[in-house]
């Protein structure tokens, strides 16, 4: 079982402040968003390997970076090629990138490198690795604004998912699906077919999860708790001063 870590975006909403630098390893109260989640995901059991994937223009902060992380887990560092935003690949089709290096599909949980979760991402892969279904998390959220940047649930009456919407004008629910999926290895092929439609989005991991419910079961698991979102000046502000208030994140997850 395998992790992939998505950091290759180019984080325009956030300049000047990543500009110059990757916006995953922008510092948060004296750590970085992505070893926030690194720190998570090395304690899933069977978890073997974690991939992450960095744009052209990044790769040596990321390199540089991974000498100061100690993880009893293999990080292994991608390069997708792209060196701006015009040229970029897009989520998923880096996600296919990483996958592409296994030699044999497996579940795998695919995330942004640029969330917080201040609460335990473990009892859900453990749910998850019980259980033959994809599976998302669901997070009430009641503010409309934050729900028109992040894709929203439609559920059915037991709890899969019939729609993922990305960042609806209109969110059809007060759900937010934070985007970090456990996928079955059925989801690889999957992805290589809706990839192979030049016509379907790949900037956002969302698209494919929308497109995987609707020929797959996936279910959503009800999370309690806070999400830090870092795609703002605002929002990177706010997770600061959040952050700054409690002693230790480690000791709220």
């Amino acid at each position: 079982m395998i992790a992939v870590l998505l950091c290759a975006g180019f984080a325009t909403r956030l300049y000047p402040l990543s500009k110059f630098f990757p916006k995953p390893l922008l510092p948060v109260a004296g750590k970085t968003a992505l070893s926030s989640l690194l720190d998570q995901l090395i304690s899933f059991d069977g978890l073997q390997r974690i991939h992450l994937v960095s744009n052209h223009r990044f790769i040596l902060h990321f390199r540089l970076w991974l000498r100061s992380y100690s993880s009893p887990i293999p990080i292994i560092l991608h390069d997708d090629g792209s060196t701006t935003n015009k040229n970029r690949r897009g989520a998923l089709a880096d996600l296919f990138l990483a996958l592409r290096t296994e030699p044999t599909p497996t579940r795998v949980v695919a995330a942004a490198g640029d969330n917080i979760f201040l609460f335990s991402l473990a009892p859900f892969w453990r749910t998850f690795c019980a259980n033959n279904y994809h599976t998302v998390l669901a997070l009430h959220e009641t503010n409309v604004s934050k729900l028109r940047s992040t894709g929203v649930l439609e559920l059915t009456n037991d709890n899969f998912v019939a729609r993922l919407h990305e960042k609806p004008q209109q969110p059809p629910s007060l759900l937010a699906c934070p985007p970090i999926y456990f996928l079955l290895p059925s989801a690889w092929s999957l992805l290589a077919t809706y990839l192979a439609n030049p016509a379907h989005q790949r900037d956002a991991l969302g698209h494919f999860i929308d497109y995987l419910c609707q020929r797959e079961r996936v279910r959503a698991l009800p999370a309690y708790g806070t999400r830090l979102d870092i795609g703002t000046i605002a929002s990177y502000r706010a997770a600061i001063a959040t952050l700054a208030r409690i002693p230790s994140t480690a000791d709220n997850a």
